[in-house]
């Protein structure tokens, strides 16, 4: 999913709208992939960006470049601070694999100026992630056990309602939540199906699990799915659900 951040990414930045000249914290860079957009569409004063992993900040150096990006090896419980507090404190794809979500917005909460914006991001992998979806759907079918590798099921928080109760439990303001859709072609069956062979999520372990027979099964499920009738492009969506919103003065 790596190579849709990007684009979900610049519709969150779009939607936050901040003034430029800012003093951004962003919590869970991971390869960079939102830092870049903070960069280029943010009109950043600062940004300070943190990983718990030094592989994954190494990575977003390198990649970043001359951004004038400070990187530091940090998570939720250890975030950089700043004197007179950060102007907007962010997270992409990152609060439903942490452990204890609500300690990470306080965290977070904890780092913001009066005023100032708490805002975050994660994908829809109840209904919103199609090709997900569908791989799920198939799997179940064929396999009932499956459903508890499930991402839908793994991660309730990945809802608006949640995400929203999440950020007024800690006393923010103004919380809203909003909808970013993409595209996510595949141009055949072939793309669709190639990054699940890997190791590389849930999915991909399953399907790593399998013997060959089931695994050809579950291929054929999702081809007849996906492409009854000529291995031509597939045409899906995903979505990601964005939440945001102000400290009180």
């Amino acid at each position: 999913m790596g190579r849709w951040s990007r684009l979900v990414a610049e519709q969150f930045i779009q939607w936050l709208s901040l003034p430029p000249g800012g003093n951004w914290l962003e919590v869970g860079c991971g390869t960079g992939a939102l830092t870049q957009v903070i960069c280029l569409r943010g009109e950043p004063g600062s940004i300070v960006a943190c990983d718990p992993s030094r592989q994954l900040v190494s990575f977003a150096r390198l990649s970043l470049g001359d951004h004038g990006v400070s990187f530091h090896v940090a998570d939720a419980s250890q975030l950089p601070r700043r004197d007179d507090g950060f102007d907007a404190v962010v997270s992409g794809l990152v609060l439903n694999f942490l452990p204890r979500p609500s300690e990470a917005v306080r965290a977070m909460r904890n780092r913001i100026r009066p005023g100032g914006t708490l805002a975050a991001y994660v994908w829809d992998y109840a209904g919103g992630m199609q090709f997900l979806r569908i791989f799920w759907d198939v799997a179940v079918a064929l396999d009932p056990s499956a459903a508890e590798l499930d991402e839908a099921r793994r991660f309730p928080l990945c809802q608006p309602d949640a995400l929203v109760g999440l950020f007024e439990q800690e006393g923010l303001r103004s919380v809203e939540a909003k909808a970013f859709e993409i595209a996510t072609p595949f141009p055949d069956f072939d793309s669709y199906w190639s990054p699940f062979l890997g190791r590389t999520g849930p999915a991909a372990s399953y399907v790593d699990s399998l013997g060959r027979a089931a695994r050809d099964q579950l291929m054929l499920g999702l081809k007849r799915r996906l492409a009854p009738a000529a291995d031509g492009p597939i045409q899906l969506t995903a979505r990601a659900w964005g939440v945001r919103a102000s400290l009180p003065v």
